[in-house]
């Protein structure tokens, strides 16, 4: 605290017989930058661990985990049996040399290359969807700290209101105490009494405003039934997203967002290239072995082995196998679109928002350093001048009243300074790694 700040203090606790309207400055507004609180980190640790939105996407990347190996591996083996070559009219197993009990075992093999291309569609799409878990990890906590800013203003407009009526009320004392005396007009404790029921009335709204945002916040920490209150901290100034050393990197380029729809690029080149190895064919191997009873007259016979080799002929390429290489074409055409579309919203989204923290860093600063102490010290002189009949009421109540102002602008100030913050981090994927 500062000269200024300190004096203000004074004066107001010396003339009004009572201890400052608005205690201490919110924490951080012209100190260092400070770390996020305790409450919200456990509160973000909380909403990743319970928040049944990530958990579904968790459970759809242990899934796309899975097709990674079924997508290479082999169509299981065929194994046939059954009696070939038996006669029409006896059916006898002895009677026909060729006549046999027949097994066999075939597998079919895909043309060299197409399982590897198989795989790697479906790891570069298992790649893609962890990087969108990871997108949605960082929207999870940038709206788990933006609710949390919303509900820590809420609270301390709440408790700037209960303040500022305290002293309203004590105005209002002073005011009645004068009329009785003659030295002020009925008129005075009336207009405080009228402020102090549109004070009233603001704190029943933000009340019903906190019910609100507790729902939020609870919903977005998974919480279910009857929960206890989230308790939070006093507005405090995050750092500085341009000038923490730990912020330094502002590349969109880590975005998780950006980064999944390249991997949507890699997963359609393969598609390209798996489309346009299904021109060559597919091989099938046989392998049959044929027992054969004696004879008639009781000679013996040679069992028999077949081994075979089959493959397939594409000849539908215009109608089957063409549209396929066309569809993994446009599709990559579709994500390298949507990559574009993405980096230019993303790096708008940027400069906005480094534009927005800037802004209410600055006026954060400029309500803490010099505007609040000055409504104070505005506030103890009108009281001062009141006192002996110097200023009307008005002028006085005018001041209580800007001083009320400015110090819901400070927190209003701090509250979306820490919200640009949290925007920031998000759009350059510095949020959970």
């Amino acid at each position: 605290m500062n000269v200024l700040q300190r004096l203000a203090a004074l004066a107001a606790a010396t003339l009004l017989g009572i201890a400052p309207v608005f205690g201490a400055p919110i924490a951080g507004a012209a100190e260092a930058p400070v770390a996020d609180p305790p409450q919200l980190a456990a509160l973000v640790a909380e909403a990743l661990a319970n928040n049944p939105e990530i958990a579904a996407a968790r459970n759809e990347l242990d899934a796309a985990r899975q097709r990674v190996p079924a997508a290479g591996a082999l169509d299981d083996p065929m194994v046939e049996f059954g009696v070939v070559n038996a006669p029409l009219e006896s059916l006898s197993l002895r009677r026909e040399d060729m006549t046999m009990k027949m097994l066999g075992l075939g597998q079919r093999l895909p043309y060299p290359g197409k399982r590897g291309l198989r795989r790697a569609v479906a790891a570069a799409d298992a790649e893609s969807i962890d990087l969108a878990v990871q997108e949605i990890a960082n929207r999870l906590e940038r709206d788990v700290r933006v609710a949390y800013e919303d509900l820590a203003f809420n609270e301390e407009a709440q408790r700037i209101i209960v303040r500022t009526r305290s002293a309203l009320e004590q105005l209002a004392a002073l005011a009645r105490s004068r009329y009785e005396v003659g030295q002020a007009g009925q008129s005075d404790a009336l207009d405080a009494q009228i402020e102090l029921e549109q004070l009233g009335i603001e704190l029943l709204r933000l009340t019903a405003e906190d019910t609100a945002r507790q729902r939020d916040l609870q919903r977005l920490l998974g919480r279910t039934g009857p929960t206890p209150r989230i308790n939070v901290a006093a507005p405090q100034l995050a750092a500085d997203p341009v000038r923490d050393p730990a912020s330094t990197n502002l590349d969109i380029d880590n975005r998780p967002q950006l980064l999944a729809l390249q991997s949507l690029i890699e997963r359609n080149t393969r598609s390209i290239d798996l489309a346009q190895r299904e021109y060559y064919p597919d091989f099938e191997v046989k392998l049959q072995y044929g027992q054969r009873d004696r004879a008639p007259d009781g000679m013996p016979r040679d069992d028999m082995v077949s081994l075979t080799v089959g493959f397939n002929l594409p000849i539908w390429r215009k109608a089957r196998l063409e549209p396929q290489v066309a569809e993994a074409r446009a599709m990559r055409r579709q994500a390298q679109n949507m990559l574009l579309a993405q980096q230019l919203e993303t790096q708008a989204g940027l400069d906005t928002q480094l534009a927005l923290a800037r802004q209410w860093r600055r006026t954060a600063e400029l309500y803490q350093s010099t505007l609040l102490p000055q409504a104070r010290a505005a506030t103890a002189s009108a009281l001062a001048a009141y006192r002996v009949g110097r200023v009307d009421f008005l002028t006085l109540r005018q001041a209580q009243l800007r001083e009320f102002e400015v110090s819901t602008d400070l927190a209003r100030a701090v509250a979306n300074h820490n919200k640009a913050a949290a925007e920031i981090d998000l759009l350059v994927g510095h949020g959970v790694p």
